[in-house]
């Protein structure tokens, strides 16, 4: 992408404003959304297509009373009982779906928790996704930290106590490419036990590289499933092309990571059919790559600067609450992550029910954990990608934990 089309301070060129304006209002203007751009690896795989057809199929409107009780009963949920589980059926039975979660959870996790914190380096972007608040055309403070601003950061959040790191960039490789990032990751091995990475996605040989700069698990939100919305959300950049997004966690685990995680944005199209195909995502994955450690998000869209663009569908707590207990049955060794989007009372419920991860001592922004951990301000941070809930320290965390009678957990991972 020209730089004339990054907004950094400034505002939008006119050529970038008449360029907005026809991808917003002209489809023909924009990309096939399906293609692969030049660059890109396309890998041989089947899991894309058959998580599609199941969820293009979903009809959980006929799904009954009978069908949600029948699910539960059962010792192994199958994809048709997960499908009844997530259906407007089963919404009076949340509380049995609640209970037989936190077996399953207690079964195979114990009263374990464990604690990771983001570190964003970088929010410059290429993409124009109309939901995001690091978006190419958004008009917010940029910022890209140097090595030395990064491995300050990490000190102040490793004196904290914190042992599990997750890096995330805005999407951009002009401004954060894969040796930036991977320079980064080698640094945050001197403070942390384990480190993620939540960047654009890339190809196999690069995930590969990552890896070996010590990155252990790679996350990626395809943001909705529904082609067809996705096609409307993302209207400029490489996260455009849905296919390749999709196939990015697969690229991750042939390129030798420990672990990935997928995820829906939910409220962003139909969360029933989302949480559907993210489940079935990993459900595929965790079937093709038994070693691994596959795990899924849950967020919901949160408010972002300047937001004009995006309704979002809503989706309740209660229907959050659903959407994680089916999760937990139907994938009852399977990680699942929380963040500090959702309110600290939603957070410190779920992790008794279904949840097994959680973010503490979070910050959206950029250059910005002194002020948080430490009180000091910094003038100079760049602005955060959405809003959080819950803002609590990995101090506050940590305690509110273990006095609800569960086990925080920074580490249960050691190099020898």
């Amino acid at each position: 992408m020209d730089n004339n089309y990054f907004v950094d301070s400034d505002k939008l060129s006119e050529a970038a404003l008449e360029k907005k304006h026809r991808l917003e209002n002209d489809p023909s203007s924009r990309t096939d959304h399906m293609q692969y751009m030049e660059g890109m690896e396309q890998i041989s795989s089947d899991i894309r297509e058959r998580v599609i057809s199941e969820m293009k199929s979903y009809d959980y409107g006929r799904y009954t009373p009978a069908d949600v009780l029948r699910a539960l009963r059962r010792d192994t949920c199958s994809v048709e009982d997960f499908k009844a589980l997530l259906s407007p059926a089963a919404e009076p039975f949340l509380e049995q779906m609640a209970e037989r979660a936190r077996l399953e959870t207690q079964k195979h996790f114990g009263n374990t928790v464990y604690l990771f914190t983001p570190l964003y380096i970088a929010n410059y972007c290429e993409n124009y996704c109309v939901y995001c608040g690091f978006n190419c055309y958004n008009d917010i403070r940029r910022m890209k930290l140097s090595m030395e601003q990064i491995e300050h950061e990490m000190k102040v959040i490793s004196e904290s106590g914190m042992e599990e790191i997750l890096i995330l960039t805005g999407e951009s490789r002009t401004q954060s490419p894969v040796e930036y990032i991977g320079e980064a990751c080698k640094l945050a091995r001197k403070y942390f036990r384990l480190v993620g990475i939540e960047i654009y996605p890339v190809n196999t040989d690069e995930y590969r590289y990552l890896h070996e700069c010590g990155v252990d698990y790679v996350t990626v939100f395809q943001e909705t499933y529904d082609s067809d919305r996705y096609e409307q959300l993302h209207l400029l950049g490489h996260k455009r092309v849905f296919p390749y997004r999709f196939e990015a966690q697969e690229r991750a685990l042939m390129a030798g990571m420990r672990g990935i995680a997928c995820s829906a944005l939910l409220g962003l199209s139909d969360f029933r059919k989302d949480a559907l195909a993210s489940a079935l995502h990993v459900y595929y994955l965790q079937r093709k790559y038994p070693h691994a450690e596959i795990s899924l998000s849950c967020p919901r869209l949160r408010p972002i600067v300047n937001n004009e663009k995006i309704n979002p569908l809503d989706v309740h707590e209660k229907q959050l609450c659903q959407v994680l207990c089916a999760y937990r049955i139907f994938l009852p060794f399977c990680g699942i992550t929380v963040s500090s989007r959702e309110s600290e009372s939603f957070r410190n419920g779920i992790v008794k029910i279904a949840a097994t991860k959680i973010s503490a001592g979070v910050s959206t922004g950029i250059g910005d954990h002194e002020s948080k951990y430490t009180g000091k301000e910094n003038d100079e941070a760049g602005d955060e990608q959405f809003e959080i809930s819950d803002g609590r320290s990995l101090k506050k965390m940590y305690d509110d934990m273990s006095g609800e009678g569960l086990q925080p957990v920074l580490n249960d991972y050691l190099y020898v």
